[in-house]
């Protein structure tokens, strides 16, 4: 779903373009998750990068640890000013995402690892149970469309 809706009052001239889907908590709800994300970031004229990766493990963690069946995980994008803010809510309170380092031949266990180092900020916010929303927030003009940006943002972080 599309849509303008008034800006807050400390930016009164600018809408805010918001995007939210539900897709089921599967590896193939998380994949669709990236491309309509990235297909409406393209749609908005935003950059890419970092915002595409970012997006990805969100909405990855939704559908490996926020599973629950039956249940639908949400995205949700929405722009302020300059800042894109990425939001994923699944219905698994009771794990909170939390980065640590993967032991060097792990297979996975990066995600939130990435996001620490791509975004601006990022957290998670709780409520209504027993949803949780992970949610981060990337400047826009900060990044530009070269896929080698997330690359050198990774390496300037030890990643």
């Amino acid at each position: 779903m599309n849509r303008e809706i008034a800006a807050p009052e400390n930016h009164p001239t600018c809408p805010v373009r918001n995007f939210t889907v539900l897709l089921s908590p599967t590896p193939r709800g998380a994949r669709l998750a990236r491309l309509l994300g990235t297909e409406q970031l393209r749609a908005w004229g935003l950059p890419l990068h970092p915002a595409e990766h970012v997006l990805a493990e969100l909405a990855a963690n939704a559908a490996t640890h926020g599973r629950v069946p039956g249940r639908d995980f949400r995205l949700t994008l929405y722009v302020v000013a300059d800042t894109l803010r990425i939001e994923v809510t699944d219905t698994r309170v009771d794990r909170l995402p939390q980065p640590a380092r993967p032991a060097p031949c792990a297979d996975s266990g990066r995600g939130l690892l990435l996001v620490d180092a791509l975004a601006d900020r990022w957290g998670v916010t709780p409520g209504p149970h027993p949803r949780k929303t992970v949610w981060a927030e990337v400047t826009v003009g900060r990044w530009n469309r070269t896929p080698g940006v997330a690359t050198a943002a990774l390496r300037g972080r030890g990643l």
